[in-house]
C-alpha cells in the first residue's frame, strides 16, 4: 500500500504522523511511504531522515493525498483539506467528530472511511492512542495555567507554589482520567494545593491510596463542582466520554462568581469542552475572558511540544498503521480495538456517539463492510 503523510496545516500544529522509524517499519514490509516536504520539520525531523529510512518526499500536498491509499495525520482535516478526501482511501488520525459537524459532514459527503485515534479501545476500556496525548495535555495544563495566573498575563497574580509564609495556589482538576491525573501530578510538583473530582468512587480510592493525602479527592456532582470552582485559582477541565461530546459542568453563572483573575483550562475542548463558555482557541490566541476569569481552550495543546508529542504519539499508532497497511481496513477491523476506532465508513457514520451528537443515523459497520476500500 502507498501510505501518505501530509504536513499538518492546523494553526501551530508542528507534530507529524510518522517518524523515520515508522517509515522503516512500513517500507520493510513492502509498503511505499510518501511524505510531504517539511512535514516533520516542526518536530525536529528532517526530510533527509525520512528519505534515508525509505520514504519519498513530495512538495505537493495534493499528490500526497491523491496517491495514498492510507493517509496518516495527527489532526482532523481542516476545511482547506476537505476537497482532498476520497472514497477509496482510509484516513487514520485524531477526529473528535462529536464536536465537529463540519468535519463529519465533509467525511460523509466525500464517501470517506476514517479511523479515529481517540476511539480505538482495548477490551479493558482503555484508549491506547489517546493516552499519550492526554498525558502531554495534562502535564501542560498546570504549566499554561501558571503562566496565565501571572498578573502580566491578566491573571490573579498568584504563584502556584506560594512561598514561605504565603499560601500556595489552589487547583481543582475535574476528571481523574489520564489527562486529569497527569495534571494533578504536575500541579503537586508546583507545590500547589490540589483537589481532584471524579464520579468514580473506586478511582478516587485508588488515587487517595497512591497519593497518601497529598491531594484531596472529591466525589463529583453539581454541588461539589460549584464549591471547587469558587475555591480554586485554577480549574482544569479533564472529563472524557469516549467518542461523545463532553458534558457541560461549569456554567456561565458559576464563572461569574469565581475569583477575579482565575484561570480555566479546558483539556476537553477537542470534544466540545466541559465549560459552558468554552470555544476552541489557537496557540496564536490561546485565551479569552469570561466575566473576570480567563479561559484557555487550545484544541491542539500537544502541538506546542512536537518533539515530545510526535514520538509519544507515533510509538502507539504505528502498530495500528501497519495493520491497516498490511491487511486493509476490511481485514484490520477483525481487531475489536481497531473496529471501535472506525467513525465513518464508506461515507456512513458508524460511531453511535457521533451520530447522536449531530442527529444523524448510525449505520452498523457490519452493514458496510463490503463497501470498504481496499487500496492495497
Amino acid at each position: 500500500m502507498l501510505v501518505g503523510v501530509p504536513r499538518e496545516v492546523k494553526n501551530h500544529e508542528y507534530r507529524v504522523a510518522i517518524t523515520p522509524a515508522g517509515v522503516r517499519e512500513l517500507t520493510g514490509r513492502g509498503h511505499q511511504v510518501l511524505v510531504e516536504r517539511d512535514a516533520g520539520a516542526g518536530a525536529g525531523l528532517r526530510d533527509e531522515e525520512f528519505v534515508e529510512a525509505g520514504a519519498r518526499i513530495s512538495a505537493d500536498p495534493d499528490e500526497v493525498w491523491a496517491a495514498a491509499g492510507l493517509v496518516l495525520k495527527v489532526k482532523e482535516p481542516v476545511p482547506e483539506e476537505h476537497h482532498r478526501l476520497r472514497p477509496d482511501q482510509v484516513l487514520f488520525t485524531y477526529l473528535h467528530l462529536a464536536a465537529s459537524k463540519e468535519c463529519t459532514d465533509a467525511l460523509v459527503t466525500a464517501g470517506a472511511t476514517a479511523v479515529a485515534y481517540e476511539t480505538v479501545r482495548l477490551p479493558d476500556g482503555s484508549l491506547p492512542l489517546l493516552a499519550p496525548m492526554s498525558e502531554v495535555a495534562g502535564r501542560m495544563a498546570p504549566q499554561v495555567g501558571a503562566h496565565h495566573l501571572q498578573r502580566t498575563a491578566g491573571g490573579r497574580g498568584v504563584l502556584l507554589g506560594g512561598v514561605s509564609g504565603v499560601p500556595a495556589g489552589k487547583i481543582a482538576v475535574i476528571g481523574a482520567g489520564v489527562s486529569g491525573m497527569n495534571a494533578a501530578t504536575i500541579a503537586l510538583g508546583f507545590q500547589a494545593e490540589v483537589m481532584v473530582l471524579d464520579t468514580n468512587i473506586n478511582r478516587l480510592r485508588q488515587i487517595d491510596f497512591t497519593y497518601r493525602g497529598h491531594l484531596q479527592t472529591i466525589m463529583s456532582n453539581a454541588y461539589e463542582v460549584e464549591r471547587a470552582c469558587l475555591w480554586a485559582d485554577l480549574v482544569i477541565g479533564a472529563v472524557l466520554v469516549p467518542g461523545a461530546k463532553a458534558p457541560t459542568l461549569v456554567s456561565n453563572e458559576l464563572v461569574s462568581r469565581m475569583r477575579p483573575g482565575s484561570v480555566l483550562v479546558d483539556i476537553a475542548i477537542d470534544q466540545g469542552g466541559c465549560f459552558a463558555d468554552s470555544r476552541p482557541t489557537t496557540h496564536d490566541e490561546p485565551v479569552f475572558g469570561v466575566h473576570e476569569s480567563i479561559f484557555y481552550c487550545v484544541a491542539n495543546m500537544p502541538g506546542a511540544v512536537p518533539n515530545t508529542s510526535t514520538r509519544a504519539l507515533t510509538n502507539v499508532t504505528l502498530p495500528y498503521a501497519v495493520a491497516l497497511a498490511d491487511r486493509g481496513i476490511a481485514g484490520a477491523v477483525d481487531d475489536p480495538a481497531l473496529e471501535a476506532g472506525v467513525n465513518v465508513a464508506a461515507g456512513h457514520v458508524v460511531q453511535p456517539e457521533v451520530a447522536a451528537a449531530h442527529g444523524l443515523p448510525a449505520v452498523a459497520l457490519s452493514d458496510v463492510l463490503g463497501d470498504l476500500p481496499d487500496p492495497r
